[in-house]
C-alpha cells in the first residue's frame, strides 16, 4: 500500500497521542488486550464522593436566619417539633458558623443589635423564648430544645454559654417580662448542668446592679433554679466558680449588707439563699477574725487591746461567744512550734497556755463556751499524738486560771465528751473529777450548816 519505502516515519509519541484521542480500534487477541492495559492512561482531576454530613450549604446571616425563621413559622409552638426541626437542620445549616445568629433567634425571635433591640431590617418569628408565655413549666420545655440541640451538637455549647453572657449584659433592652423569661429559663439551664454558673458574672455588670436590674434578675432565676434542685446543690455550683461570697455585689456599695441583702430576697420569698448568704457572711467573718488575731498575737500585742477587737467583731457579726472561744483556742495554739518529744511538748503547753489564760478567759464567761472549750482540748490533744498525756493538766491548768469551772468540767465527763480519744482522756481525768465531786459535796454540806 505505502511501496517499497514502507509507512512514513512518525515519532515514538505518537501512538499515544491518537490512542488518548481517539477510541481504541476493537480487540484481536490476547496480546493486543495486554498491551492495551498497559497503555491505558491515568486520568487526573478524580471526584472523591462526600460525606452528607459534610456537604453544608453556605448562607450568608441573613439567609441563614431566613432559614432557621421559616423552619420554625411551619413548626409552630410545638417544641417537640422545633426540636427535631433543629435537629435535621444542623445537617444542612452551618451551626458552628452561624451560632450566635441561631440563638438569638430561638430567645428573641431574631437577630439582636448592640442592647438587646431587634434588628428592624430582618425577619422575626413568635416561635421563640420572649414571644412564650410567662412561666416556669413554658421556660422548662424551652430548656429541653436548647439541652437536645447542644447534645446534638456539642460544640455550641461555648458558643452558648457566651450567647447567654451577652443577653445579660443586655437585660436593659428588654421588657420586664423578657428579663423574666430569661431568667426562669437560665435558672433551669443552671440547675440541669448547660450551663455554667460562671456566666453570672455578667450581672455584676455596674449599669445593671445600679439600676436594680440585677437583683431583680436573680430573685427569678434562683427560684426556678432552686426549684429544680435545692439550695446546697445551687451552693456547690456558686462555690466551683468562686461566687458563694459574690452574692452581696448583686447590689449597689452603699446597700451590701448581709441585712439588706436578707430583706430582700426574703420579702421576694428566697429565705434559705438569705440564710445561706448570711452563714457565708458569717464564716468569712470568722476566718477574717482568725486571720487577725494571729497576727495581733505574733505581734504581742495587749491582750486587752485584743480582748476589745475581738468583742467588736462579736457585736458586728454576730458571731456567738462559744464560736469565738474555738477561734481563740486555734489562734493560740497556732503560733508556737511545739516540741516533738512528748516529756517536753506538755511542761512547753502549760507555760504557753498559762500565759494565754487571760485570753481565753475573756470569752468563757457562758458554761456551753466553757464546754466548747473542753471539746477543742480533746480534739486538738487526739489529733496530736504528742499532747496525748497532756490533757489532763491542762484542764487542770484552765481551772486553776478560772477558764474552766466546776459545773462544765463535770458534764463532759459524764455525757459531753466525744469519742475521739475517749477511754485515755476519761481515765486521766478520773482522780480530778473525783476531787471535784467531793469539793462540791463538802460546799453543799457547809451551805446546808451555815443556813
Amino acid at each position: 500500500m505505502y511501496g517499497a519505502a514502507g509507512p512514513p516515519a512518525r515519532s515514538a509519541s505518537a501512538p499515544v497521542v491518537r490512542a488518548l484521542r481517539r477510541p481504541p480500534p476493537p480487540a484481536t487477541g490476547v496480546s493486543f488486550m495486554n498491551n492495551q492495559k498497559q497503555q491505558k492512561p491515568t486520568l487526573s482531576g478524580q471526584r472523591f464522593k462526600t460525606r452528607k454530613r459534610d456537604e453544608k450549604e453556605r448562607f450568608d446571616p441573613t439567609q441563614f436566619q431566613d432559614c432557621i425563621i421559616q423552619g420554625l413559622t411551619e413548626t409552630g409552638t410545638d417544641l417537640e417539633a422545633v426540636a427535631k426541626f433543629l435537629d435535621a437542620s444542623g445537617a444542612k445549616l452551618d451551626y458552628r458558623r452561624y451560632a450566635e445568629t441561631l440563638f438569638d433567634i430561638l430567645v428573641a425571635g431574631g437577630m439582636l443589635a448592640p442592647g438587646g433591640t431587634l434588628a428592624d431590617d430582618m425577619m422575626r418569628t413568635d416561635v421563640c423564648v420572649f414571644a412564650a408565655q410567662e412561666d416556669l413549666e413554658t421556660m422548662q420545655a424551652f430548656a429541653q430544645v436548647f439541652n437536645k440541640l447542644i447534645r446534638r451538637y456539642k460544640y455550641l455549647e461555648k458558643g452558648f454559654e457566651d450567647e447567654v453572657k451577652k443577653l445579660l449584659l443586655f437585660l436593659k433592652g428588654f421588657s420586664e417580662s423578657e428579663r423574666n423569661k430569661l431568667a426562669m429559663l437560665t435558672g433551669v439551664l443552671l440547675a440541669n448542668g448547660t450551663l455554667n454558673a460562671s456566666i453570672l458574672n455578667s450581672l455584676y455588670n455596674e449599669n445593671l446592679v445600679k439600676e436594680g436590674v440585677s437583683a431583680a434578675f436573680a430573685v427569678k432565676l434562683f427560684k426556678s433554679w432552686i426549684n429544680e434542685k435545692d439550695i446546697n446543690a445551687v451552693a456547690a455550683s456558686l462555690r466551683k466558680v468562686s461566687m458563694d461570697n459574690r452574692l452581696m455585689e448583686l447590689f449597689p456599695a452603699n446597700k451590701q449588707s448581709v441585712e439588706h441583702f436578707t430583706k430582700y430576697f426574703t420579702e421576694a420569698g428566697l429565705k434559705e439563699l438569705s440564710e445561706y448568704v448570711r452563714n457565708q457572711q458569717t464564716i468569712g467573718a470568722r476566718k477574717e477574725l482568725q486571720k487577725e488575731l494571729q497576727e495581733q498575737m505574733s505581734r504581742g500585742d495587749p491582750f486587752k487591746d485584743i480582748i476589745l477587737y475581738v468583742k467588736e467583731e462579736m457585736k458586728k457579726n454576730n458571731i456567738p461567744e462559744p464560736v469565738v472561744i474555738g477561734i481563740v483556742w486555734s489562734s493560740v495554739m497556732s503560733t508556737v512550734e511545739w516540741n516533738k518529744k512528748e516529756e517536753l511538748v506538755a511542761e512547753q503547753a502549760i507555760k504557753h497556755l498559762k500565759q494565754y489564760s487571760p485570753l481565753l478567759a475573756a470569752f468563757t464567761t457562758q458554761g456551753q463556751s466553757e464546754l466548747t472549750l473542753l471539746l477543742k482540748i480533746q480534739e486538738y490533744c487526739y489529733d496530736n499524738i504528742h499532747f496525748m498525756k497532756a490533757f489532763q493538766k491542762i484542764v487542770v491548768l484552765f481551772y486553776k486560771a478560772e477558764v474552766l469551772s466546776e459545773e462544765p468540767i463535770l458534764k463532759w465527763y459524764k455525757d459531753a465528751h466525744v469519742a475521739k480519744g475517749k477511754s485515755v482522756f476519761l481515765e486521766q481525768m478520773k482522780k480530778f473529777v473525783e476531787w471535784l465531786k467531793n469539793a462540791e459535796e463538802e460546799s453543799e454540806s457547809e451551805a446546808e450548816e451555815g443556813d
